[in-house]
């Protein structure tokens, strides 16, 4: 199936820094930080994250989603038609 990635490295960069921020999180706690400051800094890594996802969902679309949907083959489309409503699924819970 064709490539294109063109988030990739953004989401990557991301990812970095909401390990970067979870690290933080993880000295607030133990060092008995304020708990409004240790979720301000729970929200930025959900922020990060969901962010992350909408890039590579965006890829994920551009590039194998498409490809599957030219397809001649019927089971191919629908088993991408399939995964993307499993990861929908799984956003959404």
């Amino acid at each position: 199936m064709a490539q294109n990635h063109a988030n990739r490295d953004k989401a990557v960069i991301n990812f970095k820094k909401a390990q970067t921020h979870l690290a933080r999180i993880q000295k607030m706690l133990s060092e008995d930080a304020y708990c409004v400051d240790i979720m301000q800094q729970n929200l930025a890594v959900i922020g990060l994250l969901k962010s992350a996802h909408k890039m590579l969902m965006e890829d994920h679309l551009h590039s194998c989603f498409q490809s599957a949907m030219q397809s001649d083959d019927n089971k191919v489309k629908s088993k991408m038609t399939d995964e993307i409503l499993t990861v929908m699924n799984l956003l959404n819970r």
